[in-house]
């Protein structure tokens, strides 16, 4: 049984790249009936044996079937959390295999995504384990003249570069693996922003390192811990912020993308709080879009578990 209190980067990967290349293989053989047949075992050996995941599965549905209308609460069940987890796995493959095109894709909010090409600027784009992140590559194709780097704190983050790379040559997204935001990689991540490319970051996790910020905020009725980085990366760079989410809503994806900031400078004297309250805002954002797709939440640990080691980081953050 997997341990509860572990921070989710220490928990055991359910999608190892040696088992996404199983997987791929089993789509090219049997296309996509064959795969959800194979698919169906593994989610349901992973639905009996990982008691943990079950248990995060079970905490959010509670969380999230208050914010819901009564005819939707009934289709909110741990089992059909791990499957819909599966469908967007497979939707996943699709995108690496360059089948996914701009128009299977709604892009919801034009303007935002018209400012951003007309803008020429470089920028942070927040996304979260909400629905399916890889669709950002759908931008690529949209605006052409796009460039995309996702950071991303595994560390099969190359491996996962290049089976990419092999699956589809012409993938718009370049992948960093990030641990910690050492003064290299900041300047790569500047002279990137300042060449008008983009920087797409999740919200939703809190740092590897124990000495990363986070904020506590309220989110879904409950207090959690997410991460400061991504608005502490973006008023470095002096650069806008936009929040993107990509749902699959009657088997089309829909790309939401919302301007959070034009430019996002903090005084340094004003920082802990309006950080604070970036995070805060965000995490409305996150609830809002969870009740569009509520089963397409996809951090299977205990998200709303705040132990003393946090709270002693978020003591020491606030003094420092």
């Amino acid at each position: 049984m997997d341990n509860p209190s572990k921070h989710w980067s220490t928990m055991t990967e359910t999608g190892t790249v040696v088992g996404m290349r199983i997987l791929l293989i089993c789509y090219r053989l049997f296309g996509h009936k064959g795969f959800r047949l194979f698919l169906a075992p593994v989610i349901l050996y992973f639905y009996l044996k990982k008691h943990s995941i079950r248990s995060a599965s079970k905490e959010y549905i509670e969380k999230i079937t208050p914010f819901l209308p009564e005819s939707e609460r009934i289709k909110l069940t741990p089992f059909r959390h791990f499957w819909m987890f599966g469908e967007i796995l497979l939707d996943k493959f699709l995108v690496w295999m360059g089948q996914i095109k701009p128009q299977d894709v709604v892009f919801e909010t034009p303007e935002t995504f018209q400012k951003l090409e007309a803008s020429k600027r470089g920028g942070v784009i927040v996304v979260s384990h909400l629905g399916n992140t890889e669709i950002c590559s759908a931008i690529a194709h949209q605006l052409p003249d796009v460039k995309v780097t996702m950071l991303v704190y595994t560390k099969h983050a190359q491996k996962f570069n290049k089976m990419i790379q092999r699956t589809n040559s012409n993938a718009a997204i370049n992948l960093i693996q990030v641990t910690d935001m050492s003064p290299a990689t900041a300047m790569i991540l500047s002279e990137r922003v300042a060449a008008g490319e983009f920087i797409v970051i999740a919200g939703d996790r809190t740092p590897v390192n124990n000495g990363g910020r986070f904020s506590i905020v309220d989110f879904l009725g409950a207090q959690a811990a997410l991460p400061q980085g991504a608005f502490i990366l973006a008023s470095l760079l002096r650069c806008p912020v936009y929040l993107m989410f990509c749902l699959k809503q009657n088997s089309v994806y829909h790309i939401y993308m919302e301007t959070f900031s034009d430019e996002l400078t903090i005084a340094r004297k004003e920082r802990e709080q309006k950080l604070e309250e970036a995070v805060a805002l965000y995490a409305k954002r996150l609830e809002y879009y969870c009740q569009l797709a509520p089963l397409q939440w996809f951090n299977f640990f205990p998200f709303w578990q705040i132990n003393s080691q946090d709270q002693q980081v978020l003591v020491d953050n606030h003094t420092s």
